[in-house]
């Protein structure tokens, strides 16, 4: 592989250029080319550095007993749970989410997503990366909108990464639903697992004590003597890659700054009560934390105990008994999810950073009833009767904050079953595009290069979504 640069007429060229002419074999750099790239358009862009947090639900949410009531629905179909009236006249929410009615100013409902991709990893991967087909794969063949946009975004290594995933956003079961594809590891989040709400809860590799610290340096050193014969006689600059990776890890084990940002103990206790102090809540108020500390990408998962016996929101009724299961959960959720969006408005965040809550698709409008697969929390004992929800990506309901954009709206509509949309109908590629909008990454002019050298487009089809774009 050669070496390349992109240059403009001056010798650099700026972010905001390098997109709109196109990213073609750009990941054909090698790269201490890439990094060059990226040092020289550090700096020379105006804009606004934005930000997007998503809250993935995995399973995916009941639009019915959530964001899209249908209280003229029959008892095949309608939910148990009444619907409310929200802040924004006209606006209604089920009973389960109270908090987030009484802030409904804030966000914005796009009730009528549809595709017809319905399993969970064929559903997830249209969601998260474009992916056109139907069928589920082991992994996914695209880039994941999180590590395309950390890709296009990276710059030279600073103190915090540009992508970290709270909880990550990665697999269903055996499936892997999220991922670099083509463009490689280097590109993948940094994770943080386990609850940020017990108290033994800490970041991995974040911090070290001062004597540690000594150590670390004195055999930085060292390798770096050993390093610098073998550098002198690299062809390829592969050396100067291995050297920028470990100058990221080093800056991130002994950065003073990554250290507050993933410090909960910073906060208030009267804020750490707001948003909850359980798992999902804590993830939420570390993703503002991060994007306030100048992270672009964060992604968490919503599943786990909150969720109930089966730790995610695949209410169908072998699984859950799907109106407890909803119940259980959405006071966590109802907490953690309006508390976020409060802090971010209240912090001035809400221009630059663009909150986004969905998962792979809806549930099925129609309740289905079928014995229990087992007891447990939301769900019956073995063999008993019970209602859940099936799949269901015809219908989907997506909640937006922040990003810059008038809020208060309710987007499209779905006929009186909830079953399709029959007002601005969106596709997942809609979504995404408007994603891409708001990180100021120019889909129809960027592309990358897959494993085979061929140009892929950024996304393949799809517009941004004019009522979720805060910019021209």
């Amino acid at each position: 592989m050669n070496s390349q640069r992109c240059q403009g007429p001056g010798g650099g060229i700026g972010r905001r250029e390098l997109l709109r002419t196109g990213l073609v074999g750009f990941s054909g750099l090698t790269l201490p080319g890439l990094y060059q790239a990226r040092a020289e358009t550090a700096g020379e862009s105006d804009e606004v550095q934005t930000s997007v947090i998503l809250v993935w639900l995995r399973g995916g949410c009941s639009h019915l007993d959530t964001w899209d009531p249908k209280p003229g629905a029959t008892d095949a179909y309608r939910s148990p749970y009444q619907p409310i009236s929200t802040k924004v006249p006209g606006t209604q929410l089920t009973e389960l989410l109270p908090k987030m009615a009484a802030i409904s100013d804030k966000y914005n409902i796009l009730r009528s997503v549809a595709h017809d991709a319905g399993g969970h990893p064929a559903g997830s991967l249209r969601v998260l990366s474009g992916d056109p087909a139907r069928a589920d794969k082991p992994k996914p063949i695209y880039p994941d909108w999180m590590t395309v946009a950390n890709f296009l975004r990276s710059d030279s290594p600073k103190a915090l990464p540009n992508y970290v995933a709270l909880n990550p956003v990665d697999r269903y079961d055996a499936f892997q639903i999220a991922g670099p594809a083509y463009l490689g590891p280097s590109y993948e989040a940094f994770r943080v697992t386990g609850d940020p709400s017990k108290p033994q809860f800490a970041i991995p590799n974040i911090g070290v004590k001062k004597d540690a610290l000594v150590r670390l340096e004195r055999r930085t050193n060292l390798r770096a003597s050993f390093d610098r014969l073998r550098r002198d006689i690299d062809q390829g600059g592969l050396m100067q890659a291995v050297d920028d990776f470990e100058a990221q890890a080093l800056s991130l084990l002994t950065s003073t700054e990554a250290q507050q940002a993933f410090d909960l103990s910073d906060e208030p206790a009267a804020l750490r009560d707001r948003y909850g102090r359980n798992q999902w809540g804590q993830q939420c108020l570390l993703a503002r934390r991060l994007v306030e500390a100048g992270v672009d990408i964060v992604a968490t998962e919503f599943d786990g105990p909150l969720c109930g016996r089966v730790a995610n929101w695949d209410d169908h009724a072998v699984n859950h008994h799907v109106f407890e299961a909803l119940a259980w959960r959405a006071p966590f959720f109802d907490q953690a999810i309006s508390a976020l969006i409060e802090d971010v408005y209240n912090r001035g965040l809400d221009r630059r950073v663009l909150v986004i809550i969905t998962g792979e698709f809806g549930r099925t409008p129609r309740i289905s009833n079928q014995p229990s697969s087992g007891p447990g929390k939301a769900s019956r004992p073995k063999g008993t009767r019970q209602p859940g929800r099936d799949h269901w990506p015809r219908a989907n309901s997506m909640v937006f904050a922040g990003g810059g954009m008038e809020t208060g709206q309710v987007i499209g509509a779905t006929d009186p079953r909830g079953e399709d949309p029959v007002k601005r109908r969106v596709s997942p590629y809609d979504f995404l595009a408007t994603i891409y909008h708001h990180l100021g990454i120019d889909t129809r002019h960027t592309a990358l290069t897959d494993f085979g050298g061929r140009p892929v487009p950024v996304l393949s089809k799809g517009t941004p979504i004019p009522e979720l774009t805060g910019r021209s």
